[in-house]
């Protein structure tokens, strides 16, 4: 039994499955299996261990108008402004998956060590794929800070029924929340579908946020293809001046396969240039290998992108789990 269910039509839902009137469908199983076992795959090999020179030990709080951002890794992040502490995204498991025992493994350590986390006032999950929503983290975080769970419609369930302490509330596309402080979160339209199992396909609706913090508006997309770019003006039209997005550079080979569902570095450059950021921080990429370019890829072609877009490098920065960046 899925959440949306009960849920009346609108213009991205049908009354059984949601759909994003400016994307696409995700692609079918014969075009899954085409591309894990096609004869011309080229899935580059990531060393088995890729650690990160960084490891941050955040503090209680962060007050007045500034924000802490520390990069956890892959798609997770730790943001602290006015006195919260919210976690985007957060993956904390050795793996990414339905199994305990395969699937995408870590190539780094979280760069803030679970035990080192400050209190967690609220969480911002944006869609039920294994490497965003961990149902295993949220349980640890629930067990031991009793966080606020905000989280597009349907995914909800997900978590309750897998542990009924998980504090979830589901929104739908352009709600705003009140998370306290002064600081409030918009759900936006993003360009991704949504699955935990071969059955559920986009039972559960996906989203990016929009934050706004006394140190200006954080743009967090989690997972998003980039399409005509259509969404990321939306949000700059409708959301700007935003002061800093969080875009995804990574998981992106092979193109036909994956570009109507993940961005590369030179569709997150143009990302920036919709929304209109004055800074970007780069994610989704170096930690779980879900695809087939190499480690280091994103990295190299991001700097390609912005010097082809006379863009500066210090505009769009990826970090490494454990960097921090402050406004």
């Amino acid at each position: 039994m899925h959440g949306s269910s009960n849920k009346p039509p609108s213009d991205h839902f049908d009354g059984r499955v949601f759909f994003d009137p400016d994307g696409v469908p995700p692609k079918k199983l014969s075009d899954v299996l085409r591309w894990q076992f096609g004869s011309n795959r080229k899935r580059a090999v990531w060393p088995e261990w890729a650690p990160s020179p960084h490891a941050d030990t955040p503090p209680a709080r962060v007050d007045g108008d500034k924000a802490r951002l520390s990069f956890v890794g892959h798609a997770s992040w730790l943001i602290q402004t006015a006195g919260l502490n919210i976690l985007v995204d957060p993956v904390w498991s050795e793996r990414v998956s339905p199994f305990a025992f395969a699937g995408p493994k870590r190539h780094n350590d979280p760069g803030v060590a679970f035990d080192a986390l400050p209190d967690i006032d609220v969480v911002l999950v944006s869609h039920g794929h294994y490497d965003h929503l961990d149902v295993a983290t949220l349980s640890r975080l629930a067990k031991k800070f009793s966080p606020r769970v905000i989280t597009p419609l349907g995914n909800d369930l997900t978590m309750r029924n897998a542990d009924s302490k998980i504090r979830a509330e589901a929104f739908d596309w352009r709600d705003r929340v009140e998370l306290g402080n002064g600081v409030a979160v918009t759900l936006v339209p993003t360009r991704h579908w949504s699955a935990r199992g071969l059955f559920d396909r986009n039972r559960q609706l996906w989203a990016s946020f929009v934050l706004e913090t006394p140190a200006g508006k954080i743009y967090a997309v989690g997972d998003s293809g980039y399409g005509e770019g259509k969404h990321f003006r939306d949000v700059g039209r409708a959301h700007g001046p935003l002061r800093l997005a969080l875009l995804p550079i990574g998981a992106y080979e092979p193109r036909w396969f994956m570009k109507d569902q993940h961005m590369n570095p030179a569709d997150a450059v143009m990302a920036l240039a919709d929304c209109g950021a004055a800074q970007a921080l780069a994610h989704h990429n170096g930690t779980f290998q879900l695809t087939d370019e190499a480690i280091d890829a994103p990295v190299i072609a991001l700097a390609q992108a912005l010097d082809a877009a006379k863009i500066p490098r210090e505009r769009f920065v990826a970090l490494k789990p454990g960097q921090v960046f402050e406004i």
